[in-house]
């Protein structure tokens, strides 16, 4: 078969990971819609190729991307609507969703379905979402339009990715029955996807110069934390920050080191910052570096961010994407059924 035989759009793009997942499982992205310029940047710089509207979903007309396609039909659309309300993180201590505006965005990516009808569909969000009234409206619509569907709560540490993170992922054909890729028999560990990596202080990588920059008092309480695992409960009650001290305060990691041989917590926006999460090197007395973070999401390690961008930004983005690994997975499996079912 051709490379690329068959074409993708990646909606609410961000940095690229999807893309990158598509990419590597031999899908041609023809477009993709990011409205965060930042995110766009970087997008542009590894995805040279791929045609970016570059603004808000809802000023997208479908149409445009039509024009794209030309007489070509869509194989697959792809995305992860934002829908940061129903985050555990978001939702920690509370029982409903957060009432975020970017909620709806469920409702532009069916928009985008009902027009374009792709042969498939694959879209991947937070697990808190399948509850939610727009999401199962959404499912239920597309069984009427003659999508058959598969939906699933799966953790993309079984699909070769370094980390615990739980996803939804949605995937559907107008062709034939279609599952959810299987998970692959491999354990992928921190050491496995940072332990070899050249040291901060000889690398000419800019992205691994990117690390967290502390206090005298905080960094004392760093180099006390047990390596390979460690967590801030072991320190002497001395080195215990005020803000710990409370009970049940919901974020038991922070300043908690990673352990080589096991997989990474979750990254998320605040995988730059100790205080985040279990973000500190298994046995440097440091936070995890930029690149680790993007290694850990297993990012390429030729993947190049904007270096116009700061390092909050730059968080976000490797936090906020999907992990390449996990969708490149899911996107070979889904360009297997094209293969069969479409040729």
């Amino acid at each position: 078969m051709p490379e690329h035989k068959f074409n993708a759009i990646d909606l609410f793009a961000g940095c690229g990971g999807l893309s990158e997942g598509l990419r590597q499982a031999g899908f041609r992205t023809i477009a993709a819609c990011e409205i965060d310029p930042v995110a766009v940047a970087t997008y542009r710089i590894n995805h040279p190729d791929v045609f970016v509207f570059e603004k808000d979903i809802k000023q997208v007309d479908p149409s445009e991307i039509k024009k794209i396609l030309k007489d070509e039909p869509l194989h697959l659309l792809a995305g992860c609507p934002p829908c940061q309300g129903f985050s555990s993180l978001r939702r920690l201590n509370k029982k409903r969703s957060v009432r975020d505006g970017r909620n709806s965005l469920v409702d532009e990516y069916y928009r985008f379905i009902e027009k374009l009808r792709p042969l498939t569909i694959m879209m991947e969000n937070v697990p808190g979402l399948q509850n939610y009234f727009k999401f199962q409206d959404m499912i239920k619509k597309l069984g009427r339009m003659g999508y058959r569907l598969d939906t699933a709560v799966v953790n993309v540490a079984d699909y070769g990715v370094p980390q615990r993170r739980k996803r939804l992922i949605v995937v559907g054909s107008l062709l034939n029955e279609i599952k959810i890729a299987p998970g692959v028999n491999i354990k992928k560990t921190v050491a496995m996807c940072i332990g070899s990596i050249e040291s901060i202080q000889e690398t000419k990588d800019p992205l691994h110069k990117i690390v967290a920059k502390h206090t005298d008092k905080i960094m004392e309480m760093i180099r006390l934390i047990p390596k390979n695992g460690g967590s801030r409960t072991e320190l002497p009650k001395k080195y215990i920050l005020e803000c710990h001290k409370r009970e049940n305060v919901g974020f038991n990691d922070v300043y908690g080191r990673l352990k080589w041989d096991d997989y990474s917590s979750t990254i998320t926006g605040g995988c730059l910052n100790p205080s985040k999460g279990r973000f500190l090197h298994p046995s440097e007395h440091r936070a995890i570096t930029a690149r680790e973070a993007a290694l850990l999401q297993t990012f390429p390690m030729d993947y190049e961010f904007s270096t116009n961008a700061t390092k909050t930004k730059i968080a976000l983005m490797i936090g906020n994407a999907l992990p390449p690994e996990f969708c490149r997975l899911q996107a070979k499996n889904i360009l297997d059924h094209l293969v069969v079912n479409y040729g």
